[in-house]
C-alpha cells in the first residue's frame, strides 16, 4: 500500500461526523485485499468511538463508489479465501455500526459496492448512478441478505437474478434512495442529511439504530450470506484469484 495515497481516508467533521472515502480512481474504487483491510481497521475502530453520530462512506471522485471486488488482483487459492473473508467481515461491520450509516451513490455502484449501498442505512443517489448486482455471473451467492428487505423480493429477486444496471431514478422509485443530487453534489447532501441524523439524541438514535437490527434480523440474514459466500470461495468456483 502507498502509505502517501491510501486508499481509504478519513475525516471527521463536528457533531460527531465521520466520512470514510474510498480512494482509488484509477480503478473506480474496485476493493482489493489492502483497501478491505483498511477498512475494516477504520469500522472496527469507529466502532468503540463513543462520540461517533453518523458515519458518511463517500469517494474521493464521482465516477464511482465502488466498482466492486478487484478481479483483477493475483492472489493464490489462500488469498482468495482471506480476500472473501475480509468481504464477509466488512459486511458484517457495517451492519453492526452502532451510529447510522450513509452511502454517497455515485457512478458505479457494482457487486461489492453494491452490497456496501444496500449495506448501510440511509442512500444519496448521484445522477451518474450506475448500480448493479452483478454476482449471478460468476455464480456469487450475494444479494439477497441486504437488497430483499430494502425493496422487496419481487424487485430484489429482479435486481439480483438478472445483474442489469438501475440509474438514480429508478432507484428513487424502489425507495432505495433517501435523498437524490447532482453527482458532484452527492456528498454534500449526504452530509446534510448526517447533520439532520446527528442532532438526534445520540443516546436515543443508538438505541433505534439496534432495534431496527433486531426488528429486521439482520444478523441471522447476514451469517448466512456470509457463510454461503465463504463456502463459494472455498469448494465453488470462487472470485477470480491469480
Amino acid at each position: 500500500m502507498d502509505e502517501t495515497n491510501p486508499p481509504v481516508l478519513r475525516e471527521r467533521l463536528g457533531a460527531g461526523i465521520e466520512i470514510l472515502r474510498l480512494n482509488r480512481p484509477d480503478k473506480r474504487n474496485a476493493l482489493d485485499t489492502a483497501t478491505l483491510a483498511e477498512l475494516i481497521t477504520a469500522l472496527e475502530r469507529l466502532a468503540e468511538d463513543p462520540d461517533l453520530r453518523v458515519l458518511v462512506i463517500s469517494t474521493t471522485h464521482v465516477r464511482a463508489l465502488s466498482a466492486g471486488a478487484d478481479v483483477s488482483e493475483a492472489l493464490n487459492r489462500n488469498g482468495g479465501i482471506a480476500r472473501m473473508a475480509a468481504f464477509t467481515r466488512l459486511y458484517q461491520l457495517l451492519d453492526e455500526c452502532p451510529v447510522p450509516t450513509i452511502a454517497v451513490c455515485v457512478g458505479n455502484c457494482v457487486g461489492a459496492g453494491a452490497e456496501i449501498v444496500a449495506g448501510c442505512d440511509l442512500r444519496v443517489g448521484g445522477d451518474n448512478l450506475q448500480l448493479a448486482w452483478a454476482g449471478a455471473r460468476l455464480g456469487v451467492p450475494v444479494g439477497p441478505a441486504r437488497l430483499a428487505p430494502l425493496i422487496g423480493v419481487a424487485r430484489a429477486k429482479d435486481l439480483v437474478l438478472t445483474g442489469r444496471v438501475i440509474g438514480m431514478a429508478e432507484a428513487d422509485s424502489y425507495g432505495l434512495l433517501q435523498r437524490t443530487a447532482a453527482a458532484d453534489d452527492a456528498e454534500a447532501a449526504a452530509l446534510e442529511l448526517a447533520a439532520t441524523v446527528a442532532a438526534q439524541s445520540a443516546v436515543g438514535v443508538r438505541v433505534l439504530k439496534q432495534m431496527f437490527r433486531d426488528l429486521e434480523g439482520t444478523v441471522r440474514r447476514i451469517d448466512y450470506e456470509n457463510e454461503r459466500l465463504m463456502d463459494f470461495q472455498r469448494h465453488g468456483s470462487g472470485l477470480p484469484t491469480a
